[in-house]
């Protein structure tokens, strides 16, 4: 039998910290985008409670975990024991220990055995290693969650969420929730409950987001999945102009329509732009993708005319190995395989996931916060800049770059407007706003999200 034992101290009440762990979303936000695992299903934290999990053991192989909740004492601790699992024996200890006014001693025991003591010392040695990457990462989470929301300083917020299902929603929703705000998913296919079902394409009923204090609109289709034929063009364009338009015709019939839109845009607003510094004051481009860009953005305006606060977050590349370029970047690199792109003197304006989940709710909360922002950090780096960074944080070789010629033989116009194109943005507005990043240097933001550090 093998324990392990990690501590954090975090800045508020033990109360708040056991209602934090209490709210759905809990799970979501601690496991980290390194590993490949996904909540089946959980019933909240009481005795007798069930938590599944499907994760990943090694590599391509998954477990379904079932997990018991026993022995709750709120606010000072639960258990979890494992009833179905690769283990012959897992059990955690969650205790929560007050440390003085408004702080709490967050500790996590966990105690394993290895079916028929699998590769003894070594075995448990490799396990040890890997939970020491999850719970680093699980307690900065929750320390940075935690002194965000007291932000909100009781606040509790009705939002409807388009794209939930998405990147940044699939993590965004469960810091909301973990958070004590009401969130509503709009979904385009038959509701479960909670969710309320919309239409990008037609008129639809929205009459039960009447007086919302937010709708956060980030669906869309990927500009990044392959070729740009005429058809997929028209997609990306339809499901960002037509569907934004879809939304705010609705909502802008409410009595009450929602005090603010928090709606997403991209860098790629700006075109294509080399060396060039861009402000959120900076002219627009004159390509594709800065064509759609300015026609999200002004599919708004039918709302800000009844009043509601319009906030377009221009996002740049929104780094997470769960999804988007640093996913499909990672299998080569990890292969050793990995290079530059094309000259590498492209420019890449970047946001770590964690920071983009952090400014949307800033603009939740701050009426300062509005028109258009450029969401990326004050560092950006050239796409050489950016690979050799990824190489040295995973240690791996960056010995194979890929010619111009082959990106756009193999990807048209798409590896001309993303790929190849360079956007070096400045946060100019989020610097006068005081924004503070969490993750401001890419070597930081990598060694986060990929359990690194």
């Amino acid at each position: 039998m093998a324990t392990y034992t990690r501590s954090i101290e975090l800045d508020a009440p033990p109360a708040a910290v056991w209602a934090w762990h209490l709210r759905p979303g809990a799970l979501a936000r601690l496991t980290p985008p390194f590993e490949s695992s996904e909540v089946l299903g959980s019933g909240g934290v009481t005795d007798g409670a069930r938590v599944t999990v499907r994760a990943e053991v090694m590599p391509w192989v998954d477990s379904i975990w079932t997990m018991e909740h026993y022995d709750v004492r709120p606010p000072e601790q639960f258990r979890d024991r494992m009833l179905r699992g690769p283990f012959d024996r897992w059990e955690h200890l969650h205790t929560f220990a007050a440390l003085g006014p408004g702080r709490t001693r967050a500790t996590d025991e966990i105690t394993w055995e290895l079916p028929l003591g699998a590769l003894g010392a070594l075995g448990d040695g490799i396990v040890r290693a890997r939970i020491d990457r999850m719970f680093r990462y699980r307690h900065v989470t929750l320390a940075a969650d935690l002194a965000e929301q007291a932000r909100a300083e009781g606040r509790r917020l009705r939002v409807a969420v388009t794209g939930a299902s998405g990147l940044l929603g699939r993590q965004l929703v469960p810091f909301l929730t973990t958070g004590g705000h009401q969130i509503t998913p709009l979904v385009r296919g038959t509701p479960a409950a909670g969710e309320v079902r919309w239409d990008p394409k037609r008129p639809w009923d929205a009459s039960a987001l009447d007086g919302y204090d937010a709708v956060i609109h980030l669906a869309g289709e990927s500009i990044a999945g392959g070729r740009w034929t005429a058809e997929r063009k028209a997609r990306i364009r339809s499901s960002r102009v037509e569907g934004t338009s879809s939304l705010v015709t609705a909502l802008a019939t409410l009595p009450h329509p929602p005090r603010t839109l928090i709606s997403a845009s991209a860098m790629g607003i700006y075109g294509d732009r080399g060396d060039e510094l861009l402000s959120e004051s900076s002219t627009t481009g004159s390509d594709f993708l800065a064509e759609v860009a300015r026609g999200w953005e002004d599919a708004t305006e039918l709302l800000g005319k009844r009043g509601t606060r319009l906030v377009h977050l221009r996002f740049g590349v929104m780094l997470s190995p769960a999804g988007g370029a640093l996913a499909r970047m990672l299998p080569p690199m990890l292969a050793g395989a990995g290079g530059r792109l094309g000259s590498g003197k492209q420019w890449m304006s970047w946001l770590a996931l964690d920071d983009a989940i952090y400014l949307v709710h800033r603009a939740l909360l701050d009426d300062r916060y509005r028109g258009a922002i450029n969401a990326v950090t004050p560092s950006p780096a050239t796409n050489s800049d950016f690979t050799e960074t990824l190489g040295g944080v995973v240690r791996r070789p960056t010995l194979f770059p890929v010619p111009e010629f082959a990106l756009k033989l193999l990807f048209g116009e798409m590896a001309i407007g993303t790929i190849l194109a360079s956007q070096r943005l400045a946060p100019t507005r989020l610097q006068e706003l005081g924004f503070e990043w969490k993750y401001p240097t890419l070597e930081g933001a990598l060694r986060h999200l990929l359990g690194k550090a």
